[in-house]
């Protein structure tokens, strides 16, 4: 079974670094948004609702990782948010981007294509198995509002209706 196209939001300053992963990334069939800094970058997103986003760390007009974590706090954590930097380097960046700006992977430029590409393609796979394992909010509401409402008679419905 083939995937549905997914959107993809990538923001960097530096344009060849944006050209270059918006290539990586269209060369595979997704969909591409484009934005130069964090603040066009937040309103793309909000706009655009993508499927993954993809940032540089260090950003004009509004930080990378403060970006990451209002994509992640925003979307209750439904879209990853690739990290790829040039600027902040080390396992200290990293840990940090992971586990307090909620960022789903990490990556340092140059970046090595096919890891990248492996891993956004893996986020984007666990998204939609994750989505698929959940009912619907709205039945889950119906379903309770039906066990929970009293019956013909006034009573409480029994478990087994």
């Amino acid at each position: 079974m083939r995937m549905a196209r997914k959107k993809i939001l990538i923001v960097d300053y530096d344009s060849k670094s944006l050209e270059a992963l918006a290539q990586l990334f269209g060369e595979s069939d997704f969909e591409i948004i484009k934005a130069k800094d964090g603040l066009t970058g937040w309103d793309m997103y909000k706009a655009e609702r993508p499927d993954l986003v993809i940032l540089e760390a260090m950003l004009p007009r509004f930080h990378g990782f403060d970006l990451a974590r209002r994509i992640h706090q925003g979307s209750r954590g439904a879209v990853p948010v690739v990290v790829v930097t040039g600027v902040y380097r080390g396992s200290q960046y990293r840990n940090e981007a992971l586990t307090s700006f909620g960022a789903s992977d990490f990556f340092e430029k140059p970046w090595d294509g096919q890891k990248l590409l492996s891993s956004v393609q893996n986020l984007l796979r666990e998204k939609a198995e994750f989505g698929l394992d959940l009912p619907h909010p709205e039945s889950v509401i119906a379903f309770l509002q039906n066990r929970l409402s009293p019956n013909d008679d006034g009573g409480e419905r029994s478990p087994e209706n």
